[in-house]
């Protein structure tokens, strides 16, 4: 792992994709899963012993309105589950060995759902343009969501949502004001922090997978951004630190151990900035385009931009750019 990114990718294969890659999933090691501007669903087969592409399933417009398709905005995998979202408010259920859907909710919401994740087996969440968060019990018939979640006052639309990886009632959401919000879904129909964020659109948030008491997002402002909520005072710099944002504020704490912080719950549910429990640092330069995509795994960190290049990072590394990023082409990369 530690040679893997000392130099550049090469590109091993691509494939022209109908209409623009609004979402991107892998389904397992081999396969991976894209959300179309046309409003469908396709599952590519990366074969390596060829270093090849192929479509192993399509569902053409898997999204529509009446006269004509709706973009596909969200998907998540649960192999061999995926499930979908799409502007026309429907959420959509396959399975990757299944020519047809096996459920769909056709007036699920009556604005765009823009991101979906699974919060436990049966149950997903998505977002919407009315600002709300919503849960969905797959058990359940009908189309009427189990739980309803909104922030007071105007109804900004909510562009993203990530789940706690251990503390499921945990979730963070990001949308239109640039604002992160942090919900508790077990007894709580509002946020319960709303914090100042990015000055424009939230595109994505996660949380790190094996380190949740770490958050990253990324913004249409240029900004990708590091929330460390750890309470460790361990001597040990955090995680891709390149300065920036509050800096002089980062906290000090282990990032690439493998224990889960056990006090993460309080720390996300009981922030006090003030007293130094959550810091920020933007971990991109100052003049990049909007960014548009993260996705985090152990130390290494990468994200894409309206640059056309793809950012990655890793701790204790310098930052690397890879540029001609080729827009409408799904591709694999070493």
């Amino acid at each position: 792992m530690e040679e893997v990114y000392e130099v550049e990718p090469q590109l091993l294969c691509e494939m022209k994709h109908n209409g623009d890659v609004l979402d991107l999933q892998f389904l397992d090691v081999e396969r991976m899963v894209t959300a179309s501007s046309t409003g469908s669903v396709t599952v590519y087969r990366h074969h390596q012993n060829n270093q090849t592409l192929s479509i192993s399933q399509r569902w053409e417009r898997a999204h529509y309105h009446s006269c004509d398709s709706a973009p596909c905005t969200g998907i998540v995998c649960n192999s061999p589950e995926i499930v979908t979202v799409g502007e026309d408010g429907r959420i959509n259920f396959f399975r990757v060995d299944h020519k047809e859907v096996i459920r769909t909710l056709d007036n699920a919401d009556s604005s765009t759902l823009h991101a979906v994740t699974f919060l436990r087996t049966t149950e997903i969440l998505t977002v919407n343009s009315n600002g709300q968060l919503k849960i969905w019990d797959s058990r359940q018939q009908g189309n009427e969501p189990s739980q309803i979640f909104s922030v007071t006052g105007d109804r900004v639309p909510l562009y993203c949502v990530d789940k706690h990886p251990n503390q499921q009632h945990i979730v963070a959401t990001g949308g239109q004001d640039g604002m992160l919000c942090i919900w508790d879904v077990r007894n709580r129909k509002m946020p319960v922090s709303l914090l100042n964020a990015h000055e424009a659109e939230m595109w994505e948030v996660h949380f790190h997978p094996s380190n949740p008491d770490h958050l990253f997002s990324c913004s249409e402002d240029g900004t990708l951004w590091h929330w460390d909520a750890s309470v460790s005072t361990a001597e040990i710099p955090t995680f891709l630190h390149q300065g920036g944002r509050n800096t002089t504020l980062l906290s000090r704490t282990t990032f690439g151990q493998t224990s889960v912080n056990q006090s993460v719950s309080s720390a996300w549910l009981t922030m006090d900035t003030s007293k130094g429990r959550l810091e920020i640092t933007n971990l991109l330069p100052s003049y990049t385009m909007s960014v548009n995509s993260l996705d985090v795994l152990e130390q290494c960190l990468v994200c894409g931009t309206d640059g056309e290049a793809i950012y990655v990072t890793k701790k204790n590394a310098c930052l690397r750019t890879y540029c001609n990023i080729t827009a409408g082409t799904c591709s694999a990369q070493n």
